[in-house]
């Protein structure tokens, strides 16, 4: 479904990733793992459209994105959802969500796809006339993987899903990520939770200083005494 090559990416002069290459098949979940400052967000942000790579290539479903605009790319089916569960804390829940489905197919389907929402994340549906803003950290991170499934993504960009949230919630949103796979939405996942997230995919990819330097299943990687030392203590 995805192919990078070779992605060298900048910003300005600040070189922030270095020859990345990493594939997805559909249906996959897959992690990209590594210390802060790795560059796991510039990757993602480079997929999105949203930093134009300086050199390599980015495949999608075939076609080449790697010039393409962040709308275009959104408009093939890659949704993001940035870290710390940015929603729009003014509008209610259900207006966040409506939001989402900006574009004309996914306008069409909207009933439907807001029903899909609401059954994965019954929460939201609880809380559709309250304003965002006033949700909790995991009800905020609800909404905004919510919003993105809104525009009926084949593959899903997941940044810190369980950033700063309380281990319960953690489970829950795992538990959800899960879910949304099973339905068919191919993830990628970027997460600072190494363990959960190594047990969670079924394929990983390292990330160290803007370069890939391992990969493979999730317990191949937890078996390695490297990841093991540099990420699970």
């Amino acid at each position: 479904m995805l192919e990078i090559e070779g992605v060298d990416a900048f910003y300005g002069d600040l070189q922030a990733l270095w020859g990345v290459s990493l594939r997805i098949e559909e249906g996959e979940l897959v992690a990209l793992i590594g210390p802060n400052g790795a560059g796991k967000t510039t990757t993602l942000q480079v997929i999105s459209g949203l930093l134009p790579p300086a050199s390599g290539r980015i495949r999608f479903r075939g076609h080449d994105v790697t010039r393409e605009r962040p709308d275009r790319i959104v408009a093939m089916g890659i949704s993001q959802v940035p870290e710390g569960g940015r929603v729009f804390t003014g509008m209610t829940v259900l207006e966040n969500l409506e939001l989402g489905a900006f574009l004309p197919e996914a306008r069409r389907d909207k009933a439907e796809s807001l029903k899909r929402v609401f059954r994965i994340f019954p929460r939201l549906e609880e809380r559709k006339a309250q304003r965002a803003g006033t949700l909790s950290g995991g009800e905020r991170q609800m909404l905004a993987i919510g919003r993105a499934l809104m525009s009926k993504p084949k593959l899903l960009l997941l940044d810190e899903p369980s950033f700063g949230l309380a281990p319960l919630l953690v489970e829950q949103i795992f538990a959800m990520i899960t879910e949304i796979n099973a339905q068919g939405v191919t993830i990628l996942l970027v997460e600072q939770n190494v363990r959960a997230a190594l047990e969670l995919t079924q394929r990983a990819y390292v990330l160290e200083n803007g370069r890939i330097v391992g990969q493979g299943s999730g317990n191949e990687l937890l078996s390695f005494e490297s990841v093991r030392r540099a990420y699970l203590g």
